[in-house]
């Protein structure tokens, strides 16, 4: 067992009560390492990643690629397994936030001819829960699981601001912000500055911050608790979202997040 497998199984048994099954919970975090971006990756791969012996790695892969969580090619690298696009439907078709959200981003998506994303928080990132495509010849594609950064996006700016002081903290106290692109907003006084802004209008604007052709407009989401744990965004090329068009579009997605969040049981204001 590495210093880091150490450390992160401390972690994990010091926040729950119920002890945790360390090989369990190392093998399952070998799943984490796969992306779109690298949906293949060598054993060295792995083990370099997830700073383990190649030797431990080889059998935690061997157990995941009996249990279908990994599938290992040919040319000895691995790929996520069949088994986690079963457990993915299943989710999908039992969560509830993700259930009640398809018919309305439909909608959306018709209505507005963009693309229309529900984005999810994990840790200091939001990540593409479900999209609905547009119905516009040129449209942007983001992909089902897809990660962005808190700072660099319209929804996670608006999770930010909607969510705890300490979410916004964690975010700020880094070194740096990764500047995507020149209208990326990494200077932390102005981000405070429009956290605050996204809080008092209900929506955020990113143009160009991200990808420069790129645009969205975002809008929070509350659940029965009054809580905001999601968003909601209306993303396309950055041409057809002008300042005459942008009132209309944030219409209608305050009009969806509003009908989303009473589907969630959000108590809100008459």
């Amino acid at each position: 067992m590495t210093k880091k497998e150490t450390a992160a199984s401390k972690t994990k048994k010091s926040g729950s009560s119920v002890p945790v099954v360390d090989s369990l919970a190392t093998a399952l975090s070998l799943l984490n390492y796969f992306s779109t971006v690298e949906p293949e990756l060598s054993l060295q791969q792995l083990c370099d990643r997830s700073g383990l012996y190649k030797s431990r790695v080889h059998r935690l892969c061997a157990t995941l690629v009996l249990s279908g969580f990994l599938i290992r090619m040919p040319w000895a690298t691995y790929r996520l397994g069949p088994k986690l696009m079963t457990l993915g439907k299943i989710y999908e078709a039992t969560n509830s936030l993700i259930t009640l959200s398809r018919p309305v981003m439909k909608d959306l998506a018709m209505d507005t001819g963009e693309s229309v994303a529900l984005f999810g928080l994990e840790g200091n990132s939001c990540y593409c829960l479900a999209r609905e495509l547009g119905s516009s010849r040129l449209i942007f594609s983001i992909q089902e699981g897809h990660t962005m950064e808190l700072h660099a996006s319209a929804a996670g700016r608006v999770l930010m601001a909607f969510g705890s002081p300490a979410l916004t903290q964690d975010v700020l106290s880094a070194d740096s912000l990764k500047q995507f692109t020149p209208e990326t907003l990494i200077d932390k006084k102005k981000i405070k500055a429009r956290l605050s802004a996204i809080k008092e209008r209900g929506y955020d604007i990113n143009k160009g911050e991200r990808e420069l052709e790129i645009a969205a407009i975002a809008a929070p989401i509350f659940d029965f608790e009054n809580q905001v744990r999601s968003a909601l965004a209306i993303v396309g090329p950055g041409q057809r979202f002008s300042d005459e068009k942008i009132p209309d579009m944030v219409a209608l997605l305050s009009r969806s997040t509003r009908k989303i969040s009473e589907l969630m049981g959000a108590p809100l204001p008459s």
